[in-house]
């Protein structure tokens, strides 16, 4: 058990480390923010900050020298820097970084113990290509293997004559058939070191140009059937990885059941509506199982709860967000509104 006092190292420096920060700051605990950029919106809450690259080997020691145990805000930390951290503990394992960093690993993996991801294919030669549109068919979506995230480094297929006509990148891809659905939601659990397992309530997710726009919950009735069966695999995900921490799988549901989308190993933007949405929020309970303590009650605070992403210029609206007692605003401190930038949340909760 790693007590009150003690320094948790954050891989990492966006708005997910700033919110593990200030969970861990109302629990008693220093952070220490590692990241390669220059300013860390996580760092403005922490005590510490090193700026240095990954594989900067004698940064991230003197980094670990000063840590109790280490955790990530993002999966595409490399993995291989991080045998500098020595014999501090970090949570989760890095193995589960290596499978959520190549969406090929991850969905064979998740295959393996059973789970239904979306038809796929390896793709690494227009050849390759046309061989899994033959196989899988149209439409469907290739996909960079990895660092693609709120829709990037992705390619629409809607036509086999698309396949032929495109411009692979430089780099190994994923063709994934499209799948039919009529809802998309998140199962997010915190496992302990211990093995217990907490899950929160599902949020419905609504994506727009790739990006959430709004989690709420609790969910419809046809996604909710789905969820014992979502949960079952993503508990054999934790465990299979003896995971602790926040762990969150995404889905799609469909008229066959949960199909599995993609796995994040860490605090997720559709379980921000925790904060304030249930009992324990998923940064204080993340906190609690990398540190060794007991898990909090992760029910719902409210009947009803909607978490809505702030994107570019829509963080200037906090006047009017304001203005309706029932909204929770969260503002990252980010200096530039770019288009598709997310600036912050609002949380809305309805309690009667």
């Amino acid at each position: 058990m790693i007590a009150p006092g003690e320094t948790i190292g954050i891989l990492g420096g966006g708005q997910l480390g700033r919110m593990i920060a200030m969970a861990a700051a109302q629990l008693g605990y220093r952070c220490h923010i590692y990241a390669p950029e220059a300013e860390s919106i996580a760092a403005e809450v922490s005590a510490a900050f090193t700026s240095a690259d990954w594989d900067d080997s004698e940064a991230m020691a003197a980094f670990a020298a000063d840590c109790a145990v280490v955790t990530y805000e993002f999966e595409n930390v490399p993995v291989g820097p991080l045998s500098a951290l020595g014999t501090v503990p970090a949570h989760p394992h890095p193995r589960a970084l290596e499978i959520a960093q190549d969406r090929l690993s991850e969905k064979r993996f998740v295959s393996d113990l059973g789970g239904t991801p979306a038809p796929f294919a390896p793709v690494d030669t227009l050849q390759d290509l046309q061989d899994a549109v033959a196989e899988i068919g149209t439409p469907g979506i290739l996909k960079t293997r990895r660092d693609g995230y709120d829709g990037k480094g992705q390619w629409r297929i809607g036509r086999p004559e698309d396949a032929a006509a495109l411009d692979l990148p430089a780099k190994p891809l994923i063709y994934e058939g499209f799948v039919t659905f009529f809802a998309e939601f998140s199962v997010i659990l915190c496992r302990g070191a211990d093995g217990d397992i907490r899950f929160f309530d599902s949020a419905h997710n609504v994506h727009e140009g790739g990006i959430l726009a709004l989690s709420s919950v609790p969910a419809p009735a046809p996604v909710v059937e789905q969820v014992p069966a979502a949960r079952a695999l993503a508990a054999k995900v934790a465990e299979a990885l003896d995971y602790v921490g926040v762990l969150t799988l995404e889905y799609f549901a469909t008229q066959d059941g949960p199909v599995f989308n993609e796995m994040a190993p860490r605090v997720h933007n559709s379980g921000h509506w925790t904060i304030e949405g249930a009992v324990t929020s998923q940064f204080e309970n993340h906190v609690r199982a990398i540190c060794g303590l007991p898990l909090g009650e992760t029910r719902l605070a409210a009947r009803a709860v909607e978490m809505r992403n702030l994107i570019g210029d829509e963080a200037h609206d906090w006047p009017a967000i304001l203005s309706d007692p029932a909204n929770h605003l969260h503002l990252y401190g980010k200096a530039a509104a770019r288009p598709g930038r997310k600036m912050g949340h609002v949380t809305r909760l309805t309690l009667d």
